[in-house]
């Protein structure tokens, strides 16, 4: 990659997430050599970020450089893309933001990371770009967040911690099966809020654009099973919970990791759950989802859904100090098994920025450790164990409950 003015944009900094993500980057200039500049579309609201990062840590005075652009400018993306290594972006929903700003990346060389849960976008990112990011060697990395790091760094960590005696080409021989279970304790933006009605409202079409898409262009065929676990409700003694099926773009993403790395084996199956303690709140939950997509149905229902929350909303930083996440991960390769756990602070924002930040450290300053794969691709397929190192450095934990002989 050509040299550029910065190692890392951060576009969307004067929003909730950006700012928060901001403040991490501010921080961890204290302990990592790296040039940044934050990104918008007003000027003054970037100052006023800087000014709050220099409060933070007084090194970003003078250092860290802004950037005025507009997913509305395809001119301004493409003069801020050309200036970075890498670009996060936290400016979403991104089925109506998102795609200006990746074709830049695409045209410039510039690797990408967004914090996206939005399947419809990743799937059209694949099929639209893919090819062409292949082929001018960039890396765009969706879901970068809560979606889909803790499930997707998760997976990958119990299928190395399962498969850690074997070599490579034995690993890949075998057949392995995983299933994680999500606990968490929060709130979320109305920037979620927003991205979950509109996903909810485009469902039909996303459908049948993924029936006319068919399969991904560039996706590795190696004669391999991945495949998800059919999705039941049931009582997990182990667990002392429902396990909930959970048809978020986690299960996705894992799966594309698989495809794309060995280490998976030659069969390998995931099933995805939350798990909720008493049944009342299963049947609420459920309520509480099938109500919210019938009403984003409808022009008139959606809209009023959507005024419950306005985009830039966010919660306290009390109650982000109190929120938590914790994904149980139980793996099976022949007789052997394993149990193990990822455990963060509050998935939505704090760890989130954090994970969205670190990844974009990732790729910027461990590049020579990275694994040579291109286009658009997910977190584990790439970052591995240069990733994972740094979450748990950062705070976030991985950790073998249980490991048969």
């Amino acid at each position: 990659m050509a040299k550029r003015n910065y190692d890392i944009v951060l576009f969307g900094a004067t929003g909730f997430t950006g700012e928060l993500t901001a403040e991490y980057l501010a921080r961890a200039m204290s302990r990592e050599s790296f040039n940044w500049a934050v990104a918008g579309r007003n000027a003054d609201k970037l100052a006023r970020v800087c000014r709050r990062l220099e409060s933070i840590n007084p090194d970003c005075r003078g250092k860290v450089g802004q950037i005025v652009a507009d997913v509305g400018d395809p001119a301004s993306l493409a003069a801020m893309t050309a200036q970075a290594r890498v670009v996060i972006t936290t400016v979403g929903p991104y089925i109506h933001f998102g795609e200006p700003l990746v074709k830049a990346c695409v045209e410039q060389g510039t690797d990408y990371v967004d914090l996206t849960g939005e399947p419809e976008f990743v799937d059209n990112m694949i099929h639209r770009y893919g090819e062409k990011a292949r082929d001018n060697k960039v890396r765009i990395v969706n879901s970068c967040g809560f979606d889909s790091i803790p499930h997707d760094l998760g997976v990958w960590f119990t299928v190395q911690e399962l498969t850690r005696d074997m070599t490579r080409k034995a690993a890949a021989e075998q057949r392995i099966q995983v299933e994680g279970f999500v606990r968490a304790s929060g709130t979320f933006s109305g920037g979620t809020w927003h991205s979950a009605i509109h996903a909810f409202s485009r469902y039909r079409e996303f459908m049948k654009e993924k029936k006319a898409h068919g399969k991904p262009q560039g996706q590795r065929d190696r004669r391999r099973l991945i495949r998800a676990i059919p999705p039941s409700l049931h009582f997990h003694k182990d667990l002392n919970a429902w396990a909930v099926p959970f048809p978020t773009i986690d299960p996705q993403v894992v799966r594309r990791s698989a495809r794309e790395l060995d280490d998976y084996g030659r069969e390998f199956s995931y099933g995805h759950y939350v798990q909720v303690r008493k049944l009342p709140k299963v049947i609420a939950g459920g309520a509480f989802v099938s109500g919210v997509f019938l009403l984003s149905q409808l022009k008139m229902t959606r809209n009023w859904l959507l005024s419950f929350k306005s985009q830039g909303d966010g919660p306290s930083r009390k109650q982000i100090e109190r929120a938590w996440f914790k994904v149980t991960f139980k793996g099976e390769m022949g007789d052997r098994r394993i149990k193990t756990m990822v455990r963060g602070g509050d998935p939505g924002y704090g760890e989130t920025s954090k994970m969205l930040a670190e990844s974009a450290l990732c790729l910027a300053l461990d590049r020579r450790r990275l694994n040579p794969v291109y286009g658009v691709v997910t977190p584990a397929s790439v970052m591995g164990r240069p990733l994972y190192e740094r979450l748990q450095s950062a705070g976030i934990e991985f950790r073998v409950l249980e490991l048969s002989p």
